[in-house]
Formats: structure tokens, C-alpha cells, sequence
């Protein structure tokens, strides 16, 4: 057996036929065909059901691919490994954050990480959770910086820090220069621009004012975070974001409530028992000794 029979059998997998996956790998489909041929005539057992009009796994079929899946995972990691480069002077870093963190926390991070070792190549990715967890668990990336709890057996979190939500607005809203407290009456009578509710943080912002016991009025709803922004530093009306983004750079400014702000945990996700290069040790360290005003 070699490693191509693998990959090989991946494919067919993933793609749900042998034409496909033919393709994918830029191979012939009677020369796939082969490969799985051999594949299954060494372990003794069938892989994949070719009665039916698409391909699908046995049950042994599908043991084995989960099998094969973890086979590739740790063999890419041992491959990093050998490259690895321990003084930093050169190497590779795949980072991912959700949303809310690419817009106040991913420039400094980059910043110092950058001025300390200006010879790694960072790869950048702002993604949901749900990727976020896709992807540490396939190897695609080393290391993020997400919400607490996650659902995936095979991801250590790390607590980092705490995150507190808070009440904002732009300059030209009619409460930015307000010195008041509102109270929950108060923020039942604002129009609110909010992130679409398949956010997280979307979730952490209906659960508050159901605690509140208000039904805030929600005018725009989209889909990113800097859209949100935008509409807020240009429109009369409030959001609720990290308290961190409300800044005098960004023309924000958060307004002081008499009901404590929500809060959830921030940490760093990484695969567990995977092996974690010197710059994703670094850049972990980075995150856990900085004192972010959160």
C-alpha cells in the first residue's frame, strides 16, 4: 500500500464518484479505478458500493476513509515538522479569527508578531466557527482565535481573555456626546444596526435584551462587521460590538448603561495532540502575554 492509494481513495470519497475525482487528481478514470482495485484486493474488503448509480463507502469503506483521513493529517504535520525552523529566522503561520476580533484585535497582534519575527509568512483568515473548527481539525490551519465553548473533541482551547460587549454609536448620532446612563426603557427607543443573526455575537446580543426584556428595534441588519461600521459612523443609529472598536479613530463611542454588559470568553483553538511549530508556539505566547483593554 502507499500513500497515492490514500489520497486516491480521499478523493473518491470527497468527490462521490470516480469521474470526478479522476479529474481532481488529473488522472484517468480506468487508472483510479486501478488503484482502488488494488487498494481493496490488499486489505481483503470492498470500499466503496458500485451498484448504485453514485458511489458510496461500505461500512468498512468508511472506517477506513476516517482512518486515512488522520493517516494524511499527522504525515502533513510530521512534514512541517522536518521544515520547522526553530530560532523563527523563517517559517509559515495559518491564523484564523471570527469576525468581530479582525476588527480591533488583528492589527496590533500582527504588528508586534511581525516586529519580532519579520521572517515568518502569515496567512490571515477571517472565518466562522464552524470553518474555524473545520479547518484546525483538517490541518489547514495551526491556530485561532475564537469564542468559547467548541463543539470538536479533537480542539484545545486556551482560555486568552474576556471580551465585553457595549452599546456604541457614531458621531452622528444625537447621544454621542451624551454623558448619560441608559437605562433598558432608553435603549428600547434606539434603532439599532446589528450584526445578521447568524453571528455568534448576534446570539450574545438577543440573549441580553431578552434578559433586559426588551425587543430592541432593529432597522439594518448585514453581514459583516466593517459594513457595520461603516453604517454606524454614517447613520443615526446604535450597534452593540466589543467594547474595544469604539474608538475616537474609528468615530465611535460607547454609551455607559445601567445593566452590566455581557461577556463571553476568548481563546486560542488549536488541534489537540497535533504538533504545534515554533511560530504557532509563538504567536500563542504573544496572545496570552499581552494585556488586552478588553
Amino acid at each position: 500500500m502507499l500513500l497515492r492509494h490514500l489520497r486516491y481513495l480521499l478523493a473518491v470519497a470527497d468527490h462521490g464518484g470516480f469521474t470526478r475525482a479522476a479529474e481532481a487528481l488529473h488522472v484517468s478514470q480506468p487508472t483510479l479505478s486501478q488503484q482502488i482495485r488494488q487498494l481493496e484486493e490488499t486489505l481483503g474488503v470492498a470500499l466503496f458500493d458500485r451498484t448504485s448509480r453514485t458511489v458510496k463507502a461500505t461500512d468498512a469503506g468508511e472506517a477506513y476513509i476516517e482512518c486515512a483521513r488522520r493517516v494524511l493529517v499527522e504525515l502533513e504535520a510530521g512534514k512541517r515538522a522536518l521544515h520547522d525552523v526553530k530560532d523563527l529566522s523563517r517559517g509559515n503561520l495559518r491564523l484564523a479569527m471570527t469576525p468581530t476580533f479582525m476588527a480591533y484585535l488583528v492589527g496590533p497582534l500582527v504588528r508586534d508578531f511581525a516586529a519580532l519575527y519579520p521572517g515568518i509568512h502569515l496567512q490571515i483568515l477571517e472565518l466562522s466557527m464552524d470553518d474555524i473548527e473545520a479547518g484546525l481539525a483538517d490541518d489547514s490551519l495551526d491556530i485561532a482565535i475564537a469564542f468559547t465553548p467548541v463543539r470538536h473533541p479533537d480542539l484545545e482551547c486556551i482560555p486568552a481573555f474576556t471580551e465585553t460587549l457595549g452599546i456604541m454609536v457614531g458621531r452622528e448620532h444625537p447621544l454621542y456626546d451624551s454623558s448619560g446612563v441608559l437605562t433598558s426603557s432608553d435603549l428600547a427607543q434606539l434603532d439599532f444596526a446589528l450584526l445578521a443573526p447568524d453571528f455568534i455575537t448576534r446570539l450574545s446580543i438577543d440573549e441580553y435584551f431578552r434578559q433586559l426584556g426588551i425587543t430592541p428595534q432593529v432597522r439594518i441588519e448585514v453581514n459583516s462587521v466593517s459594513t457595520l461600521l461603516e453604517v454606524v459612523r454614517h447613520a443615526p443609529m446604535a450597534t452593540m460590538l466589543p467594547e474595544a472598536i469604539a474608538s475616537e479613530d474609528r468615530a465611535l463611542r460607547r454609551l455607559s448603561v445601567e445593566h452590566e454588559a455581557p461577556q463571553r470568553g476568548a481563546a486560542l483553538l488549536r488541534r489537540r495532540n497535533n504538533y504545534h511549530s515554533a511560530a504557532a508556539v509563538a504567536f500563542m505566547n504573544l496572545v496570552l502575554e499581552l494585556n488586552i483593554p478588553l
